[in-house]
């Protein structure tokens, strides 16, 4: 959660920062939207790189039955005499 909130403000300053720009030509747009592009790829890597490392450091628990009893084999046994 909190990643997701610095993710949530770092847009809304890259955002901010686009907006004071008005008077751009489309080379300059298609420069910023390019650049823009890079830098969420950039961020996605970084943040799926950080997110594997702590899953190495912490693996997930195992697999807890919330089952209150052991299932057992039903099949009938025949028996030859």
């Amino acid at each position: 959660m909190p990643t997701a909130l610095a993710l949530y403000y770092l847009s809304l300053l890259s955002i901010s920062l686009l907006e004071d720009n008005t008077s751009s030509d489309f080379d300059g747009l298609g420069k910023k939207l390019l650049g823009g592009f890079v830098l969420a790829v950039v961020v996605a890597v970084v943040y799926t790189f950080i997110k594997l490392r702590l899953r190495e450091k912490n693996p997930p628990a195992q697999f807890i039955s919330i089952n209150s009893f052991q299932q057992t084999d039903e099949t009938p046994k025949v028996t030859r005499d």
